[in-house]
């Protein structure tokens, strides 16, 4: 009985030592070599997503040869309580976009809304699956990061004005980030600060195209100011109301001196 007891023990103690050490197969030539890992440990590791929510239904109207035109009716939804932004489209001609609704019929409802009131005339509906974002997850074609660079270089040489009251915070120069991010369907907070209590670090050396720069333009560590890296040292970014949107060196001393530190999202 004792001996039988020994051996069921040995038998246990031999099964959980082999569950815990690697398990080893034969190779073709004979020689020995370690399994795969366990198939559960890999499904414990969470899968690579965006740290910012989707873009939902949104609203875009307009089709301005004139910025100022786009501006204007941009602050104009703005003080009626809309976040809306206004962006260059491929054509060249400037558009306006705003809403984030989880449903199609919930976003032409308020674009008939401010159409019956007067504030905007044709309209056109955004469904999520038309950004950059969703048509790259589900083909598994493109790059996000290369397509947030595109949008941001459409924007170079363009005399950047957002409105608003949060200029001491950054609107402006977050105001391009986050236009960026959105036409490409992730939702980026707007002021700069908010942007930075997003995403994730990333050292200096380890920036990627498409991921966000930040700086303490007034001194200490309070970020006032965001741009877009898109590689090689370099940022796309604009640096106050009425100046254009250009390229930037993080080798500069200003930025070099007030650099925070990087972020993504991706």
């Amino acid at each position: 009985m004792i001996r039988f007891v020994l051996l069921i023990s040995l038998f246990l103690m031999t099964t959980l030592l082999g569950g815990c050490s690697p398990r080893l197969t034969e190779t073709s030539s004979g020689g020995m070599k370690a399994a795969a890992a366990d198939p559960i440990a890999g499904l414990l590791v969470p899968p690579k997503t965006e740290s910012l929510e989707r873009m939902g239904y949104t609203i875009q109207v307009g089709a301005f040869s004139s910025l100022d035109n786009a501006i204007r009716l941009e602050r104009l939804l703005d003080q009626r309580g809309i976040d809306a932004f206004y962006f260059k489209h491929d054509s060249g001609l400037y558009k306006v976009r705003f809403g984030n609704h989880s449903s199609y019929a919930a976003a032409r409802k308020e674009a008939e809304q401010l159409q019956s009131q007067g504030l905007i005339d044709v309209f056109f509906i955004v469904a999520p699956e038309d950004y950059s974002a969703s048509r790259i997850h589900s083909t598994g074609q493109g790059d996000l990061r290369e397509e947030l660079v595109k949008t941001a270089r459409q924007f170079l040489g363009v005399p950047y004005r957002w409105g608003g009251s949060d200029l001491e915070n950054g609107f402006d120069c977050s105001g391009l980030t986050m236009v960026c991010y959105r036409l490409n369907g992730l939702n980026l907070p707007r002021n700069s600060r908010s942007q930075y209590q997003s995403g994730k670090w990333v050292p200096r050396e380890a920036l990627q195209q498409g991921d966000l720069v930040f700086f303490a333009t007034k001194g200490g560590k309070r970020v006032t100011h965001v741009g877009m890296y898109i590689g090689e040292g370099k940022f796309i970014h604009a640096p106050r109301t009425g100046k254009t949107v250009r390229v930037e060196k993080l080798s500069n001393s200003f930025f070099a001196k007030t650099f925070v530190g990087g972020k993504t999202y991706l």
